[in-house]
Parts: structure tokens; C-alpha cells; sequence
């Protein structure tokens, strides 16, 4: 029996407390995060790398197959382990090994609002980005994906641009292009801002650090270059390949860099914001190395695994925390395009030079799928049942996979699409 209980300040009574603790776990805030509490007690944050990263370990002797108690011969020894382990207690078996994906959950208040925003995909003051929508609101905008409709468009590159970022207040675009310059264009003033040349080579790939206070653009010239927005300046030059540099991904301060040298690298060491005028210090933390040429990469959601893809049409999945390679799929005829993981990072998604759009199974690393189009399909995003590419024609296609069709077509461009 226990009859002394002291109530919390904010609980009115022993029902008050009960209800509100209830109301507490059924909210939308617990089932928005309860897939982040699996990764630390059943998943992948219970052991490993991750798991000292997220500040989750505990004695060696409380993990499953922590120790052998019938290998201990001196019996005051086991009865003590036995002692720390019944009165610490035991973490649970491990269940997953890959991020938990996300509980779907609903926010109604916000779906008026989303279903015309979504129709056009548009951004505008006071609106929601669509990285910040919840699940069922992304649902309604991939349900309205084929109602894109063309808002403006700009010419501010005299050859094909090759990367876009966009600032997380959407007032500014950077872009690179094959005309070798990274430039800033305003989107509230629609005028170009600044052009900067780092060297007469073509510009790959560009993204935006956290902060919004640093792009980063690989190059046709071997390097990554860093550009400070606010002093307006090259702040520093990563000479880290030997040829040129085909695509970069950044996560939680490193950066990965693809390149027409046969690797994949991973960085550390990279600020946030870099305002000081001293020359980083960048670190190598792993090399990837593959065959031939790697065109594009890619990383899934809790950046535990990328995907790579080269030149002569091979699709490679890595583990990150071990830099090892996991599956090598030969599933394009011609270079890799594009290449991207689903949002429960289960299958990923390729598209090539040969015109086919692929679906692969992470785990075993089979083709479950394969479609075709009469052109190469350039870039691509998807929610893993629905597929949004880019054509070289300029075509927009809107592809249902689980019916394996075009459901819909959108004139985009009136060039080559190389985005």
C-alpha cells in the first residue's frame, strides 16, 4: 500500500493529476517526438557512435551481452555483477538499427491555409515553409503536386545553372552555373545582388550553412569554396580532391564532398560562422572510395546513410557510421542523374541518363522497381510514393509509383533541364 502521496503545485487532485498527465501524453507534441524517445531506448541512438553523440550511454554492464556471467568462475564476483545489474537495471533490446520514422500526425487548424499554399507551392510572408509542415499537411500538398503553377521566373545566368539554395526567410536564392559564378538574387526586390567568380571553372552544387551566414560551392576546379553573405568575401578554399568537386551535402558541421576523383569525403571542422580572417583547419574523417567518377550523392534523413552515383550508372549505399559499403546496385545503362532516400529512409530513388526512374530496397539492396521515360529525368523529390522530377526537355513530371506511370505532365522550362 502506499498512502502518503504529494501532488505536484499545478495537479488540483489525484483525478486533475491523472487527466492533465494523460492529455500531456496523447498531445501532439509527444506524438510528434515520440520516434526521437524509439531512437534512444529500442534504436539506433541505444549504442554506438550515435548513441555517445546523443549523450545515451550508461554501464557496459547494463547493454544486452554486456558481459557472460557463466564465463565468471569467482562467485563473489558474479553475485556483485548480479547485485549492480538487478539494482541498476537492464536497457531494452535493441529493435532498430536506422532512424524511426515519424507518427503521422494531424493539424487542423493550419489546413485551410495549407491546401491553397500547397496548390502552387508558393512561399509567402506569414506562411509555412514546407520543410516545417506537419505530416498530414505534406500529404495534402504531395496530393496537390500536379497543380504547380509557374509564379515568375528570372534569367540571371548566361549558361546552365547547377545549384540553388534559398535563404530560410525566402528573401534571398543563391545559385551557381557552368558560367563559373555564384550569384545572390533578391526575391522580394527581383534583382541580382551580387556575382562572385572564385575561378574560370564551372560551379557544381551550392548550399547554405546554418544561420544563413556562409554558401559553400564545389567546383569543376578540385575545391569547395566558402563565401561569407555578410562581408561579402571568400573566407576559405577546401583543396580536398583531384578532380573536380560533382556535389556537396552538409549535416551537423560536415560536409560531404563527391567528385570526379572516384570519392566521397567527409569533413569536420567547418563552423557555422566563420568571421575571423585565420584559414580553417579542415579534417578528413573518411574516404568512399568507388570505380569510376561519382556524379551525385545524397543522405538520408538522420545522415547515417548516403547514396552515391556514378558515372557509369551504379547506385551505392553507404553506412556512414562505419564507412562501409552496404549495397552496389548496377541498375542505369548511363551516368546517374539524381539520387535520393525516402523520408523513412526504407528505399531510394534514382534517375539516370537512360531515362529510368529506379526504387530500391535499402535494407537488401534490390531493384523493387523500375520505370522509363523517352528523356533523361535530371533532378527529382519524392514522399516516397509520389515522385516530382525534372526533365532535360524542361518537362515537369509528376510520377504515381505505386500505379508505375506519369500521372502528370508540367511545362517547366523551354530549355534543358539540368537541375
Amino acid at each position: 500500500m502506499v498512502d502518503d502521496v504529494e501532488l505536484p503545485p499545478w495537479a488540483r487532485s489525484p483525478e486533475d493529476f491523472l487527466q492533465k498527465s494523460k492529455d500531456a501524453l496523447e498531445s501532439s507534441y509527444v506524438s510528434e517526438h515520440l520516434h526521437e524517445w524509439i531512437d534512444l531506448i529500442f534504436g539506433y541512438k541505444q549504442k554506438g557512435r550515435e548513441a555517445v553523440r546523443a549523450h545515451n550511454v550508461f554501464h557496459p554492464l547494463t547493454y544486452e551481452g554486456g558481459v557472460d556471467l557463466n564465463s565468471i568462475e569467482d562467485p563473489d564476483e558474479k553475485v556483485a555483477m548480479l547485485i549492480q545489474i538487478l539494482e541498476f537495471g537492464q536497457t531494452p533490446k535493441q529493435l532498430f538499427v536506422t532512424p524511426h520514422p515519424q507518427r503521422i500526425t494531424p493539424k487542423f487548424k493550419s489546413l485551410s491555409q495549407t491546401s491553397c499554399y500547397n496548390a502552387s507551392v508558393a512561399d509567402s510572408p506569414g506562411e509555412e515553409s514546407f520543410e516545417d509542415l506537419t505530416e498530414e499537411s505534406k500529404t495534402l500538398a504531395w496530393s496537390n503536386i500536379a497543380k504547380l503553377q509557374l509564379q515568375e521566373q528570372c534569367k540571371i545566368h548566361k549558361e546552365a545553372v547547377t545549384g540553388i539554395a534559398v535563404s530560410c526567410n525566402g528573401s534571398s536564392v543563391f545559385t551557381t552555373s557552368q558560367d563559373s559564378t555564384l550569384k545572390m538574387f533578391s526575391k522580394e526586390s527581383k534583382m541580382l545582388q551580387r556575382s562572385i567568380s572564385f575561378s574560370n571553372m564551372a560551379l557544381s552544387s551550392c548550399l547554405l550553412l546554418p544561420g544563413d551566414a556562409t554558401v559553400i560551392s564545389s567546383s569543376w576546379d578540385n575545391n569547395v569554396y566558402f563565401y561569407s553573405i555578410a562581408f561579402g568575401r571568400r573566407q576559405d578554399t577546401l583543396m580536398g580532391h583531384d578532380d573536380a568537386v560533382s556535389k556537396i551535402c552538409w549535416h551537423d558541421n560536415r560536409l560531404y564532398s563527391a567528385s570526379w576523383d572516384s570519392t566521397v569525403k567527409v569533413w569536420s571542422g567547418v563552423p557555422a560562422e566563420m568571421t575571423g580572417t585565420k584559414r580553417h583547419q579542415f579534417d578528413m574523417l573518411a574516404e568512399l572510395e568507388h570505380d569510376v567518377s561519382v556524379d551525385t550523392i545524397s543522405l538520408n534523413a538522420a545522415s547515417t546513410l548516403l547514396v552515391s552515383g556514378t558515372k557509369e550508372g551504379a547506385v551505392n549505399i553507404w553506412d556512414l557510421t562505419t564507412a562501409t559499403a552496404l549495397h552496389q546496385i548496377q541498375c542505369h545503362s548511363g551516368p546517374v542523374c539524381d539520387a535520393a532516400f525516402s523520408p523513412d529512409s526504407r528505399h531510394v530513388l534514382s534517375t539516370g541518363e537512360d531515362g529510368h526512374v529506379n526504387v530500391i530496397d535499402v535494407q537488401t539492396g534490390m531493384l523493387i522497381s523500375s520505370m522509363t521515360s523517352d528523356e533523361p529525368q535530371r533532378c527529382f523529390i519524392w514522399d516516397g510514393n509520389t515522385v516530382l522530377s525534372g526533365s532535360q526537355s524542361g518537362e515537369l513530371l509528376v510520377w504515381d509509383l505505386l500505379g508505375g506511370k506519369i500521372s502528370e505532365r508540367i511545362q517547366g522550362h523551354k530549355g534543358n533541364l539540368l537541375l
